[in-house]
């Protein structure tokens, strides 16, 4: 039986070096995967971004004109539902979760295997997130709660919606929030879908750091195991 057909994820590649930019280009020549675009600074990138409106944005650190950390702020700002992957040499915490506030989906360090390129950029076109749960509460324990904003926002959800973003702030998965509430993964998947739609974000981690930012995140409860993210895994191959 033959498998449905992905479904088609446009990128933007935003980095200074053309090598790099071609190498990103070369390894994404799969059949569900179109870059669309490319920009070799942070202010091309956002400008490029409103022209091109793309799936996912993979986004250097490092670049001239306007760096990599406030063109995601900038297009996080302006676009929340485009996910974007940042790629980088710099395998810093506080770097990392400063990008991630930004508004990034997650990470990736140059030079991962290519079957790793495109399971990350596959994984945040669906929602799912590439940060592992110490990592995910070391960024939302930092977060000031009680903002308006966030606060306003969580609202729009209905109790059962509230309760999974609980429990996905938590750092949970599908299957554990469906063992927890007693539902099947397919309902919490559509279930996270709605969150994500009334909460105007495009991954899990976006949607974590909202819930934090709200006041929610006290409630989620503690996980005891730990899976390393996608970055880890390809790193130590």
């Amino acid at each position: 039986m033959t498998e449905p057909a992905r479904p088609q994820t446009t990128v933007l590649i935003a980095d200074d070096h053309p090598m790099i930019r071609q190498g990103l280009r070369a390894m994404l020549s799969c059949e569900d995967i179109e870059v669309v675009g490319e920009a070799d600074t942070g202010m091309e990138a956002v400008e490029r971004v409103r022209e091109l409106r793309p799936d996912v944005v993979l986004m250097d650190m490092r670049m001239p004109d306007m760096d990599g950390l406030a063109a995601t702020e900038i297009i996080h700002k302006e676009h929340p539902e485009i996910a974007i992957l940042i790629v980088t040499i710099y395998d810093s915490t506080d770097y990392i979760q400063r990008a991630l506030l930004a508004g990034a989906s997650g990470y990736v360090l140059k030079g991962i295997p290519q079957s790793s390129m495109i399971d990350a950029i596959r994984l945040i076109r669906n929602g799912e997130s590439l940060i592992n749960r110490d990592m995910l509460r070391a960024l939302l324990s930092d977060i000031s709660t009680g903002d308006p904003s966030s606060q306003l926002t969580v609202r729009k959800l209905t109790p059962r919606e509230r309760r999974v973003l609980e429990l996905l702030a938590g750092g949970l998965s599908n299957k554990e929030i469906a063992q927890q509430m007693r539902y099947s993964v397919g309902t919490i998947k559509n279930v996270v879908a709605h969150v994500f739609d009334k909460l105007g974000v495009p991954d899990r981690t976006q949607a974590a750091i909202l819930a934090a930012k709200a006041g929610m995140v006290s409630d989620a409860p503690e996980m005891t195991s730990e899976e390393p993210s996608l970055a880890e895994r390809s790193n130590h191959g």
